[in-house]
C-alpha cells in the first residue's frame, strides 16, 4: 500500500510539473530585459531563433552577427535573446547591466528577455519546451554553452538546434531560415 501511495504521489507531481510547461511556443510569455513582456503569440507567421547568451564569454561577439542576421531577415525572423549565468558565470550583471552591455557594444535591437536559467532544477519553463521531445515533438537536447540556438518555423515548430559554435551568419542557419 506503501509503495502504491508513492506512485501514485510521484505520477502526480510529475503531471503537474508537465502542466506547468506550455504545449506551444506561442503560449509562452516571458519578461522583458528592460521590463515589459514578450508575447510569443506576437510572433506568429515568422520564425523565430532562440539563443541564450552571456556577456563575459569567448562566443560573446556573435551578439554581431545576431544583430546582422535579425536585421537581414527581419521581416521573417524574430530573434529573442535569453541571458543565463549557467556557464562559468559568464553572465553576472542584472537586467540593467546586460541591457546597457547589449546596447553599447553590439547595438542589439532584437528583442531580449531578462535574465534566466537554461540548465538544471531552476531550468525555465521555456527551455523545458525547447529542450524535451515530450514538449516540442522534435528531439531532446541539452543547453551546452552559450550562445546555443533553437529554430522555430511559421507554424511554431521547433525545427532545428544549431551548437554555440555555429556562427549566426552560417550557411546552415541561413539556409534554414529561408526554407
Amino acid at each position: 500500500m506503501l509503495l502504491m501511495s508513492f506512485f501514485s504521489f510521484f505520477s502526480s507531481c510529475k503531471a503537474q510539473d508537465k502542466a506547468a510547461v506550455p504545449a506551444s511556443i506561442y503560449d509562452f510569455k516571458v519578461e522583458g530585459l528592460s521590463g515589459g513582456t514578450i508575447d510569443f503569440a506576437d510572433f506568429k507567421g515568422k520564425k523565430i531563433l532562440i539563443v541564450n547568451t552571456a556577456s563575459k564569454c569567448g562566443l560573446t561577439p556573435q551578439y554581431e552577427g545576431l544583430e546582422k542576421l535579425y536585421q537581414q531577415y527581419k521581416d521573417r525572423l524574430v530573434i529573442v535573446g535569453f541571458p543565463a549565468n549557467n556557464f562559468m558565470s559568464q553572465e553576472p550583471g542584472s537586467n540593467e547591466d546586460i541591457a546597457t552591455f547589449c546596447q553599447k557594444n553590439y547595438g542589439v535591437s532584437f528583442p531580449m528577455a531578462a535574465k534566466i536559467s537554461v540548465k538544471g532544477k531552476t531550468m525555465a519553463p521555456i527551455y523545458q519546451w525547447l529542450t524535451n521531445k515530450d514538449y516540442n515533438h522534435l528531439k531532446n537536447s541539452s543547453v551546452s554553452w552559450n550562445f546555443q540556438k533553437y529554430l522555430i518555423n511559421e507554424k511554431g515548430e521547433l525545427v532545428e538546434v544549431f551548437s554555440p559554435r555555429t556562427a549566426p551568419d552560417a550557411e546552415e542557419i541561413k539556409k534554414a531560415i529561408e526554407q
